[in-house]
């Protein structure tokens, strides 16, 4: 199971521990309505809005340093916008496990 990546966050800040801090905020704010908005889009079968939504996901896996995670939220963006459903539940493990990350910090 793929784990945000501290050392990558870390890095992205320069080190600088105020400004990692503000990246893991914005996640913590953002991340919960974006992946529930995320949700709904997809249970009423409006791909094109869902492939939204996990496009703006992608931004916070990216930030996180998941780089597995990243390429599938690519692939899954692009299947979603052709109007088929695969990675679905890949994507959806990378969800839960940054809910889980975030409930710890």
């Amino acid at each position: 199971m793929e784990q945000p990546n501290q050392s990558y966050i870390n890095s992205l800040s320069g080190g600088d521990d105020a400004f990692k801090q503000k990246l893991i905020d914005i996640i913590k704010k953002e991340y919960p309505e974006e992946k529930q908005v995320y949700f709904d889009n997809f249970k009423a079968n409006n791909f094109k809005l869902a492939a939204d939504n996990v496009h703006k996901l992608k931004h916070k896996i990216s930030i996180l340093g998941l780089e597995k995670g990243y390429e599938v939220a690519v692939a899954y963006e692009n299947n979603l916008l052709n109007g088929t459903t695969d990675l679905k539940d890949q994507f959806e493990t990378i969800l839960k496990n940054i809910t889980d990350y975030l409930e710890d910090i």
